[in-house]
């Protein structure tokens, strides 16, 4: 069975299943992984500085640690300046790309988003947002301002499953969310949780194909944690290695798109990044946000690295990149289907 599938590029839905319920086959998929990621986007590793600006969110997200129901949370929004001030470092540290993410926090209007993008495009980097749900308009004005890739995770394809973990929130608006990031030229980025409650295999397969559908140029994949302060407190964590089957597998299915090592993952696996570069990733995404704050961007707990500074971030995720015998990129890494 395994020869037969060497020889394909593309699996079929239930080829895709097959794979992801059979455990035996594990070394020769992460092998395979690896060996397209050589062949189609090289063995340079992007480094994304990220800055996590706001945990504040209008969304209650049943697996998500920053959900508006969280009373407990320390809440935090990081200005204009100090997000400027942050960048500066990282473009002074070597990164070119920096990611502002946030909860959906409705302070950040599109006109000071506008003026923050134009402020970091100032330090010649290219620049990923991750805020949400937004207006045709409101994404139209971030590209018109710089914005070169815009991160929506779908998290799950399931309908009813969406449903059921994001109270309040429309399925088909996130679909139309990415499709408008699509016309506009934006490079689109998404992923999938693994682990969700009531997620069958099938589903994961759906998600898989999905990303292939929406030629995304990027996913990212992590495993569901299960956070103390939310409804889903008491659910198991979902499996490292399921998660890395499904991106080795959509590696594979999107031969030269950009695929982070998630932190997520080394949250379950002490390796968990090293081990992703070495089946299929090409991307990490060091915290490059102040001390004071990382502490308060909780999604899910047990989040590594939050006690570092970004200088010593950036150094050990060098190292260990150098580790495997891979190299870090000193381009923009901007998606193989730009243009």
């Amino acid at each position: 069975m395994i020869e037969f599938y060497r020889e394909k590029s593309v699996f079929t839905r239930e080829e895709i299943i097959e794979i992801l319920k059979d455990d035996t086959k594990n070394q020769w998929l992460f092998s395979l992984a690896d060996k397209v990621r050589q062949e189609n986007v090289g063995d340079s590793v992007h480094l994304r500085g990220l800055v996590e600006f706001s945990n504040i969110c209008k969304c209650d997200c049943k697996y998500c640690g920053l959900r508006k129901s969280n009373s407990n949370a320390d809440r935090y929004r990081i200005l204009k300046d100090e997000i400027i001030e942050i960048v500066k470092h990282a473009s002074d540290m070597g990164y070119k790309t920096i990611v502002l993410q946030s909860g959906e926090d409705g302070y950040y209007t599109t006109d000071k988003m506008v003026e923050i993008i134009k402020a970091v495009k100032e330090f010649d980097v290219a620049l990923t947002l991750s805020i949400g749900e937004r207006s045709y308009e409101d994404y139209k004005a971030f590209k018109d301002a710089g914005a070169d890739r815009y991160l929506i995770r779908i998290e799950t394809t399931d309908s009813e499953l969406y449903k059921q973990m994001h109270p309040n929130m429309d399925y088909d608006n996130r679909i139309r969310c990415l499709k408008n990031l699509r016309k506009l030229g934006s490079e689109v980025g998404t992923g999938c949780l693994v682990g969700l409650p009531n997620q069958g295999i099938e589903s994961l397969a759906d998600d898989i194909l999905f990303f292939k559908e929406i030629e995304a140029d990027m996913v990212g994949i992590g495993p569901f944690i299960a956070h103390p302060q939310t409804p889903l407190k008491d659910r198991p964590n979902g499996s490292f290695t399921l998660a890395l089957k499904v991106m080795a597998l959509t590696r594979i299915m999107l031969p030269d798109i950009n695929i982070p090592a998630t932190t997520a993952m080394e949250t379950l696996n002490p390796n968990g990044r090293i081990i992703a570069l070495q089946s299929g990733a090409n991307v990490v995404m060091p915290n490059i946000t102040s001390q004071k704050y990382r502490a308060k961007y909780e999604i899910y707990p047990n989040k590594i690295c939050i006690n570092d500074s970004p200088d010593k971030c950036r150094n050990c995720i060098g190292t260990k990149i150098e580790s495997i015998g891979r190299t870090v990129a000193t381009n923009y890494g901007f998606s193989h289907n730009r243009g």
